[in-house]
């Protein structure tokens, strides 16, 4: 992709593209109701009943189906200061709800299930609720939701379900809105909404415990898809079919992938599976019916999706027969599993299939910066896409990513002094992401990522420690034994890690030799799992070029990441701040001066502590 740059006095970059961004809808129900009337017997949604087959939902059913919805709640008063929580999952109930608050003005915050249905305690969902004050709260099946929803529900506010009901909780059932009289109201809210009225608010977990209401108008999410469109040009020739899991209270599911279905009138098969042990089957299972024109997932849907593309042709076949583009967010893809799916689709389809991947945030709705059309390579994420401005600007002695657009957030609802500190003085987001140029005689071709700037930190030497690229040579020599890692070390002498290991393929290591069902701590603790995670160790420190990339010590966790402590989300990324914290403990065992039996030691390293 072309890219035009201006570079400051002060060496500040500034980059822009030189494809105008074509004109887009004034609001996303407004391509609901074209393809209503366009294609109104076209599938919309689709997802499996409780006999496995497809249920769908036409364009015709789903606006049909949204103006009642919207008239109802209108009925009850909501609106852009009264909203609608949304605490279940991905299901069509949630999206016909979700389309008739933006239809009707009303603002609506999917809310991640996890801190519902995971946590042990309710902290997180109280101060979602305390910040968004909602009207009417909605979770699809009742009953899970009962120690949550005792918990934090205002007395007075609504509740409605579409099946169980959680118990002395009064609900209104999902089909007593569907079934409200629609009077011109409706159509007059619909009027009333603009480009800057709040569509919804994503909440995102920060760095310090203290959610953040995202801002997302209806300008950002149209915009963002006319962007899309712009550079994924099959998206005008041919209504995309998606198979996706990813959770619509996230950007990526819900803004991405959710919106370019309905933006381009194609389809959206729900995929009630995921990339963990146990409900990747799902996924596959789903994805043998479904050839989709272009598929998204974050690096470790791949990497477990891999092994069944590996041995099922049927699904290899149906997989590569259509696909236009591979697209991946959230994190790095090793290149390992890169190479590997590219052999994959020549082996099926006789050519390489095109890899997107870029850098955005739920700030930017997500789009920012794309690899495009180019297609990408690992760590690539590329240049900027029509209408959106890329400024980088020195932090320290990194690169920092700045964004400005139509899609870019106007701020974080009720926390003036979070929106007041994300903006630079002319008018940028900032990302928060260190990046760097491909080449660095030519910026044109593109940046590279280059890790959180706040994840980044000294060693007690003063030499500086670039966690992003540190974590990700831990995942690529960890070989799919590293679930993830967490990177310590600041004002220390040495770095070292907390690893979150795949225990599924520990397990394969024991050679049968541990019961299937025997907990993790069993299985990490076998000599050759021992001994894997420790020839990793040494590797890395044979491959280091000094004490910043050398992890001295690691400790293999035996516990997955904590919803309740802000470890991860429920898509799976994790929070190095708040696992630093949450196993203070932990890091404080990784610098005693006599390691514990479960530390780990990389041997060229030792005298390097000393």
């Amino acid at each position: 992709m072309a890219t035009e740059v201006r570079r400051a006095p002060d060496g500040t970059l500034y980059l822009r593209s030189p494809y105008p961004l074509g004109p887009y809808a004034t609001k996303l129900t407004e391509r609901l109701e074209l393809w209503a009337e366009r294609v109104p017997d076209r599938t919309f949604l689709a997802e499996r009943d409780a006999g496995g087959g497809w249920q769908r939902l036409t364009y015709g059913q789903a606006l049909g189906r949204v103006r009642p919805l919207a008239q109802a709640l209108l009925d009850r008063g909501l609106s852009q200061d009264r909203p609608l929580a949304i605490l279940s999952g991905n299901g069509a109930e949630h999206a016909l709800l979700a389309l008739a608050a933006m239809y009707a003005g009303v603002l609506y915050a999917p809310i991640a299930p996890a801190y519902s249905l995971q946590a042990r305690d309710y902290g997180t969902l109280g101060r979602i609720f305390e910040l968004l004050q909602p009207g009417l709260v909605f979770a699809a099946d009742g009953a899970p939701f009962a120690r949550a929803l005792a918990s934090v529900l205002p007395p007075g506010v609504e509740l409605v379900t579409s099946s169980s009901t959680p118990g002395g909780i009064p609900a209104t059932a999902f089909a007593e809105l569907e079934g409200t009289p629609v009077t011109p109201r409706v159509d007059e809210a619909h009027a009333r909404v603009t480009p800057d009225t709040i569509a919804k608010i994503l909440f995102t977990s920060g760095s310090t415990g203290r959610p953040k209401g995202v801002i997302n108008t209806q300008r950002m999410l149209c915009a963002n898809q006319e962007q899309h469109r712009t550079v994924m040009t099959f998206l005008r020739e041919e209504p995309p079919i998606l198979c996706d899991w990813l959770p619509w209270n996230h950007t990526f599911g819900g803004n991405h992938d959710f919106g370019l279905v309905l933006y381009n009138g194609g389809t959206f098969y729900l995929d009630e599976g995921r990339p963990t042990p146990g409900a990747i089957e799902t996924t596959v299972r789903n994805l043998r019916d479904i050839a989709t024109t272009a598929y998204f997932n974050v690096p470790r849907g791949y990497e477990m999706l891999m092994p069944y593309l590996q041995s099922d042709a049927e699904l290899r076949r149906t997989f590569f027969s259509r696909v236009h583009i591979l697209f991946y967010a959230a994190a790095g893809l090793g290149q390992r599993f890169w190479d590997a799916l590219q052999q994959l689709a020549v082996e099926a389809c006789g050519e390489e299939i095109l890899m997107v991947t870029g850098l955005g945030a739920t700030e930017s709705a997500p789009f920012a910066i794309t690899t495009g059309r180019e297609g990408a390579q690992s760590g690539m994420v590329g240049v900027p896409g029509p209408g959106v401005e890329l400024k980088v600007a020195a932090v320290g002695s990194k690169l920092e990513a700045r964004v400005r657009g139509p899609n870019i957030t106007p701020g974080y609802w009720r926390q003036d002094d979070l929106t007041r500190a994300a903006f630079d003085e002319e008018g940028y987001y900032r990302l928060g992401d260190a990046v760097r140029p491909a080449d660095p005689d030519d910026v044109t071709k593109g940046f590279m990522y280059d890790g959180r700037l706040a994840e980044d930190f000294k060693l007690s030497t003063g030499t500086w420690v670039s966690v992003g690229p540190l974590r990700a040579k831990l995942l690529a020599e960890g070989d799919g034994v590293v679930q993830d890692s967490v990177i310590a070390g600041h004002d220390r002498a040495f770095v070292a890690a907390l690893i979150f290991p795949n225990v599924a393929a520990c397990r394969a290591l024991c050679g049968g030799e541990i019961a299937p069902a025997a907990p993790a701590r069993e299985v990490l603790g076998h000599p050759a799992v021992r001994r894997r995670f420790q020839g990793l160790l040494d590797d890395l420190a044979r491959l280091s070029t000094g004490t910043s990339t050398r992890v001295a010590r690691a400790i293999v966790l035996d516990e997955p990441p904590s919803i309740d402590a802000r470890e991860m989300t429920d898509k799976g990324s994790i929070n190095q701040k708040a696992v630093l914290r949450h196993r203070a403990a932990l890091v404080e065992e990784l610098y005693a001066p006599h390691a514990s039996s479960r530390v780990l030691e990389a041997a060229s390293s030792h005298a390097d502590r000393r």
